[in-house]
């Protein structure tokens, strides 16, 4: 066949990301330095993905990209990240010594699908997980660390960060931003595509670092005000894990019990970012060169804050009502009678605990940010098919959320509206309209395209974990294997019942988990970047 696609250059700058990821991996091989525990993890990993970085980067020493190389390039890098983040996790696993520490216990990451499954929901901020105990005692502060990391890297994105400080990538850097970026495509916020990426992780390193020192700034200030119990567990380790998983709206905590493990105060703290994180990243660039009209006029940033309140005010009054489960079901529950009876008696008929747990949880499945001020397994089944809701409508375009995006769901609507008035007057030319500006007709084809694919996708992909679940005898409620269709592919995190935010998903099947694997990749990078590289005509001249 003569291929038109010089995957050489491709693979090539798929090599030079992955030389570089060397670099992140030396901050958690500090971390276990401090804490005395094993550095073999990052070492080896280190040094591998310098290796086969160098020896990927030499089959092409000078590439050449155009449009079929990015998308190859892109979807590669991804997977590409996700491989040699999952090594730390099996090294650690299997219990390599060093000379600091004994050999590491042995996890459920010990299993190479389930470390593939950890990393790829890291760098995709998905944040499902399968480690069967999140705690100190199973895994070292480095590794903890690391799981952190991998989602704050993958959540402005790997290769926005690579065209921001690689020379090599700004040729041809606009088409690569553009097939990673989340939503309909990303705005150049200035005359070179390097300086707008640049901008963008400033602006997310900025906030980033805002949101630690506010969380630690509440552990170290809470006693020095009389406030002893403002934030007594939100040590400077849990300030910058948790700064590192909000912004990209990951949501990996190293905490079991997810946001639940801290006090009010700081999920009040903890909701403005998750709502930053939602935002387009673009419109904070407007903020800081003086024009912060500009958010407040964007129609899509409006449309985000009226689903968010709509959302907020419904779950509010389910909570503030009592909506919660008469009973604890049976079968792999997150909870106890006691829980049901704690959480029920602190929410219901209180406005404070019932607003704030349904603002959270509001913004944190909106964003796909994954967080849980609690066990919203507890909650009644109108809420939670409130929240399953929740899980389409992704963030905005621009920003570091996932699912479908706010933006999309604005152009259906105008689009729909146009249709009705069409219909009444066949005569009328009336284009969608999107900030004062007609959208171009294949743009708005091409919205309906990609959310009537998205939408097929996870139907099909609940069909295959039904059919799967089937064949190894394992039984999950509808409910269950929908959210986890759902929050694979929308890079959500928890889902439902066994799946929820206390929960894990290793009760799924190797396949499955590949599966959803599969589905976390091509989540993140919008479907059709990864999907088109499958078909016959993207190879053929």
């Amino acid at each position: 066949m003569n291929l038109r696609v010089e995957y050489r250059a491709s693979l090539s700058l798929v090599g030079t990301v992955v030389r570089y990821l060397s670099v992140p991996l030396l901050a958690p091989l500090v971390v276990s330095l401090y804490y005395g525990e094993s550095i073999a993890p990052f070492a080896v990993t280190i040094l591998l993905a310098v290796l086969a970085g160098t020896g990927l980067e030499r089959l092409d020493p000078d590439p050449d990209l155009g449009a079929r190389e990015g998308f190859l390039m892109v979807a590669m890098t991804w997977f590409a990240v996700g491989i040699v983040g999952s090594v730390p996790y099996l090294i650690e696993a299997h219990g390599i010594p060093s000379v600091l520490a004994p050999m590491a216990p042995t996890s459920t990451l010990a299993n190479p699908v389930n470390a593939l499954f950890e990393a790829m929901s890291g760098f995709t901020t998905t944040g499902a997980t399968v480690l069967g105990d999140i705690s100190f005692d199973t895994h070292t502060r480095g590794i903890m660390l690391w799981r952190q990391l991998t989602q704050w890297l993958g959540g402005m994105g790997i290769v926005v960060l690579a065209v921001a400080i690689l020379p090599e990538l700004s040729v041809g850097g606009a088409q690569l931003m553009d097939a990673e970026a989340p939503g309909p495509g990303i705005e150049k916020l200035t005359p070179r595509i390097a300086e707008t990426a640049r901008v963008l992780w400033g602006v997310y390193a900025g906030i980033t670092a805002l949101e630690v020192v506010l969380l630690y700034g509440m552990h170290v200030g809470g006693p020095a005000v009389g406030m002893p119990g403002l934030a007594p567990n939100m040590t400077l380790y849990n300030a910058i894990a948790h700064g590192l998983t909000t912004m990209p709206t990951g949501g990996f905590s190293p905490e079991a019990r997810s946001i639940e493990a801290f006090s009010a105060a700081v999920q009040w703290v903890i909701i403005p970012f998750m709502f930053a994180a939602g935002i387009n990243f673009a419109l904070f660039w407007g903020v800081l060169t003086g024009d912060p009209r500009r958010m407040f006029q964007d129609v899509e940033f409006r449309a985000y804050v009226g689903v968010l309140g709509v959302l907020t005010a419904i779950l509010t009054g389910l909570l503030f009502g009592g909506t919660f489960v008469s009973a604890v079901p049976a079968g792999g529950s997150t909870f106890d009678a006691a829980y049901l009876t704690q959480v029920t008696d602190a929410i219901s008929g209180n406005v404070e605990p019932a607003l704030r747990h349904a603002l959270f949880q509001a913004l944190a499945l909106v964003t796909t940010t994954g967080y849980a001020s609690m066990d919203f397994n507890a909650w009644g089944p109108v809420a939670q098919y409130v929240l399953l809701f929740a899980m389409f409508i992704g963030g905005s375009a621009g920003s570091t959320g996932g699912g479908i995006k706010v933006i999309r769901w604005v152009v259906i609507a105008k689009s729909l509206r146009r249709e009705l008035f069409t219909t009444a007057h066949p005569d009328a030319v009336r284009p969608v309209r999107l900030n004062g500006r007609a959208l171009d007709e294949r743009g708005v084809r091409g919205i309906f395209a990609f959310t009537l694919l998205y939408i097929v996708l996870f139907f099909l992909s609940a069909l295959v974990l039904f059919l799967d679940s089937l064949r190894v005898d394992t039984a999950f409620s509808v409910l269950e294997i929908m959210s986890a269709a759902a929050t694979t592919l929308g890079n959500v995190g928890p889902g439902f019942g066994v799946l929820g935010p206390m929960g894990s998903y290793l009760p799924f099947s190797n396949g499955s988990r590949l599966y959803m694997v599969f589905l976390m990749w091509i989540g993140r990078l919008e479907i059709i970047p990864v999907l088109v590289c499958f078909t016959p005509e993207y190879w053929r001249r």
